[in-house]
């Protein structure tokens, strides 16, 4: 393959060639001795070796020190079909490391006075759902509103992962929930629907979407000219990474048709994280009350702080404080995560699933600072939240028994909130199987009386036995609980 064929080969190979020599070589008298130390380097390669081949997808690796990107380099390949390599100006997905972006947006709003962290959503969002204790807010912020996770939402209407919805149909299925999972502020639980939600409050707000507000509040001000909400699927981004999923003999392309922002969306890149790092710390937009203001944990109604703040969770890491975030979808992950006290901070971005980039920067973070963290125990806190990760993770061992008395949970049930009808029908390996919308029909499993599991990890929970049959039942299913259906004919 000629290099000189490929405009976007040429400039990616421009980007990662110049990054090494900015990696490679001192820059200046406030270079640090770790630039340029070769043991360093290697181990940071050595890190990454499994998915350094260019032959399979991999990841952009970023270290920061004190506003200064001191390593910068590419492992494995952005495009399989063409071989362009990763490196450090590779656009990259980065999932839910991008709720950070949405709750500056909210952050700054609510600093210029444009917008009242403590109101209810149904302020900014007139057609929300009037609960009896209204979440606020700041509860969509720190994951405490009890509003269902969407993501869980539309697949349990039975939506599956490669089926298109709009927007619209997302903000729907938000408002046609009559319960939340908990009363706001009484628990912590990881809500896509929320910061789904702040994103449409900016919007509302502003008067202009999510992705132009922040296109001229943070991205074109600190100098992040390829940054931005990826609002729609369509659109051509050059020297963009193609996501990738593992199969039996290679890869296949793991992309999205969806164009939902705000619990995700951001492509960017490791050079342009550097500006978004920097303001993090010094708050060039913003200032010190935005800066603050992010960093605040989020309180429950039992007076205990949580550790997740604006998009970003404070941690520990061999105790060193953190501040970091991961995220997935589709064939994408990433991971950023800051140690204020020493002001070193790693990114990494990746087009491979089955990655666990806060692992690899937790491990890069050690060679960086051994010296200064205490010894390594069993297991080690990255700074991520529990659940960083996009994609509904709620699966769990089920039992196998078979179902006895059968006729007592066939038949159809139907869900007002998902508007989805669900037909648990006699037949299959352990008596009753379900079908849901398009997808594939399940096996139920016995969990206890009245109670079955999916092969999918979902739970079942009937009741209002009547001339025999359940006449109700509930589903649990991680980030949504307590979903209601009722017996229907058909």
């Amino acid at each position: 393959m000629k290099v000189s064929t490929s405009p976007i080969r040429a400039a990616q190979a421009a980007a990662l060639a110049a990054a090494a020599l900015t990696a490679c070589s001192p820059a200046g008298d406030d270079a640090t001795p770790s630039t340029a130390d070769p043991a360093i380097l290697a181990q940071v390669d050595a890190v990454f070796g499994d998915y350094a081949s260019p032959t399979g997808p991999g990841c952009s690796l970023g270290v920061i020190q004190d506003g200064r990107l001191v390593h910068a380099t590419g492992y494995g390949t952005a495009n399989l079909d063409h071989g362009i390599p990763n490196g450090p100006a590779t656009i990259f997905r980065i999932g839910s490391v991008s709720k950070q972006f949405t709750a500056a947006a909210i952050a700054l709003l609510a600093v210029r006075g444009d917008l009242d962290l403590d109101a209810p959503v149904q302020r900014y969002i007139a057609e929300f759902p009037d609960y009896p204790d209204p979440p606020t807010v700041r509860h969509l912020v720190h994951h405490t509103s009890g509003v269902r996770d969407y993501i869980v939402l539309m697949s349990l209407a039975g939506n599956r992962s490669e089926d298109f919805f709009t927007n619209q149909e997302v903000l729907d299925a938000i408002n046609r929930q009559r319960e939340l999972n908990f009363a706001p502020g009484d628990d912590y639980l990881y809500s896509n629907s929320g910061y789904f939600l702040l994103g449409e409050i900016v919007a509302r707000i502003s008067g202009s979407s999510l992705r132009e507000f922040a296109r001229a509040n943070f991205f074109e001000p600190l100098g992040m000219p390829q940054t931005h909400f990826h609002d729609d699927h369509n659109e051509i981004v050059p020297g963009r990474a193609i996501g990738y999923a593992p199969t039996g003999d290679g890869f296949q392309i793991n992309v999205t048709t969806l164009d939902m922002v705000g619990d995700g969306g951001i492509f960017t890149s490791v050079e342009e994280w550097l500006a978004w790092d920097r303001n993090l710390g010094d708050g060039t937009v913003g200032g010190d009350a935005w800066v603050e203001l992010m960093h605040t944990r989020g309180v429950l109604n039992s007076g205990d702080t949580i550790p997740y703040a604006f998009g970003i969770a404070h941690g520990e890491h061999r105790g060193l404080a953190t501040v970091g975030h991961g995220g997935a979808w589709v064939g994408y992950r990433a991971g950023m995560s800051r140690y204020p006290e020493t002001g070193h901070s790693f990114v990494a971005l990746c087009n491979r699933s089955q990655i666990d980039p806060m692992a690899l920067i937790a491990s890069t973070a050690e060679i960086y600072l051994a010296d200064r963290m205490e010894p390594p125990v069993e297991s080690a806190e990255s700074g991520a939240p529990d659940e960083a990760a996009d994609e509904d993770d709620a699966s769990q061992d089920a039992p196998s028994r078979d179902i006895p008395d059968r006729t007592r949970y066939a038949g159809s049930f139907y869900s007002p909130e998902l508007n989805t009808t669900y037909r648990i029908l006699e037949g299959g390996g352990t008596g009753l199987t379900l079908q849901a919308g398009r997808l594939d029909p399940a096996a139920l499993l016995a969990a206890s009386d009245g109670v079955l599991t999916s092969e999918r990890g979902l739970t079942f929970r009937f009741s209002a036995l009547a001339g025999g049959r359940y006449q109700a039942l509930m589903v649990d299913a991680g980030r949504v609980r307590n979903l209601r259906f009722t017996r229907v004919e058909g």
